[in-house]
């Protein structure tokens, strides 16, 4: 018999056991959940709690998923306040509710994670049975692959938004065939915004997580500090939640630090999964004209080129990336209402809200930097 089981720490489940059910991505691997947990970056008073949600045939894992009851948005990516103040309105609790997600991730990946699509669909039945037994509003499923699409039945209401993802079509080896693609005006200002920042004198080196020193992983966390402390955020993860990366995950960890002298003046935070670099933090120290630029977009350019990777997906949000030659491309997420009459009137809100954000992508691809192929 299936038995489902509800964990509230992913230490329960060994590693071995919960990265034989994914594909590799980073996000929701044992060593990059179970460190969240870990190392105090998952607070209940932040609105994360840990239930995670696993299908057992007697002592063998066969299906699960990254789970929590959320008591507010934060982190998630997929924004839902209209929601939730619908609710408020008709007195109703619109928290706590179930998030499937990899936490402060907007990364597509996998989320139903199950050894065949029986135990798939099975997993996606328990998450609604959870989510009502409980007597919580709504089970979310965020950033979900294209692959998992047909897992969910007609009561998931889907959800899309816009990311910038650079892409390579397989025959550019250098950033001058990438450039070598784009229109004149795009490959002269990157070029331009390449040499200011060389000019500065500034270096750079790209790190993975077993070539990083202890004063590189503190360094890069200064960086990320610094970002949040300048929006006026909190910042969820902790230094030794990096440190954690670094020896668990030391190839797919990847830091970029740009130097002035012998002075770290700027940093990016990426991991690597499959064909796929994923930037995640950046934080600087000094204020020069296309260190942004050149540190959070070209450096991972110039490394996916190195190393063979096809993709990069440098983070949510952000028209400026469309000139440097991130492309948009649609996220998805799924959305399971308790109450059938708020799920029917959420319906049209999300067909009509998927109208516009297809149409926003359309005039975005129109504006793309590549040169068109000659008819």
């Amino acid at each position: 018999m299936t038995a489902l089981r509800v964990l509230s720490q992913l230490s329960d489940v060994p590693a071995a056991d919960w990265d034989a059910l994914h594909d590799g991505n980073p996000f929701v691997s044992h060593a990059f959940l179970a460190g969240l947990e870990q190392h105090g970056c998952l607070r209940a008073e932040w609105g994360w709690t840990p239930q995670h949600l696993t299908l057992w045939d007697d002592d063998t894992l066969i299906a699960a998923a990254p789970a929590y009851r959320k008591t507010n948005s934060h982190g998630e990516f997929v924004f839902d306040h209209a929601w939730a103040h619908a609710y408020a309105q008709y007195g109703h609790d619109y928290f706590p509710k179930l998030l499937v997600a990899s936490p402060y991730s907007p990364v597509t990946g996998p989320r139903l994670l199950a050894r065949d699509a029986a135990a798939q669909t099975a997993l996606r039945v328990a998450i609604e049975r959870a989510t009502g037994d409980a007597g919580w509003s709504s089970a979310h499923v965020n950033f979900h692959t294209a692959a998992e699409a047909d897992a969910f039945g007609a009561d998931w209401l889907p959800r899309i938004d816009v990311q910038y993802h650079w892409r390579n079509p397989n025959d550019w080896s250098t950033f001058d065939d990438y450039l070598a693609a784009m229109d004149h005006k795009h490959r002269k200002n990157i070029r331009q915004e390449r040499a200011k920042v060389a000019r500065a004198g500034v270096t750079f080196r790209v790190l993975h997580g077993d070539e990083a020193s202890d004063d590189d992983l503190a360094t890069m966390y200064r960086f990320y500090l610094q970002t949040f402390a300048e929006y006026g955020n909190s910042p969820a993860l902790t230094l030794d939640f990096l440190r954690h990366l670094a020896k668990t995950m030391p190839r797919q960890l990847v830091l970029v630090l740009a130097d002035l002298g012998d002075v770290p003046v700027a940093g990016a935070l990426c991991l690597r999964g499959g064909d796929t670099l994923y930037g995640r933090y950046w934080g600087a120290i000094a204020t020069l004209p296309g260190l942004h630029f050149e540190t959070c977009y070209y450096q991972g350019i110039d490394y996916c080129l190195r190393t063979g990777l096809r993709h990069f997906e440098p983070g949510a949000q952000g028209e400026h990336k469309l000139a440097r030659g991130f492309l948009p491309t649609l996220v998805h997420s799924r959305h399971w209402i308790a109450d059938p009459e708020f799920r029917r009137a959420l319906h049209e809100w999300c067909a009509q809200e998927a109208q516009s954000i297809r149409g926003y992508a359309a005039t975005l691809a129109a504006s793309s930097p590549f040169r068109r192929p000659t008819p």
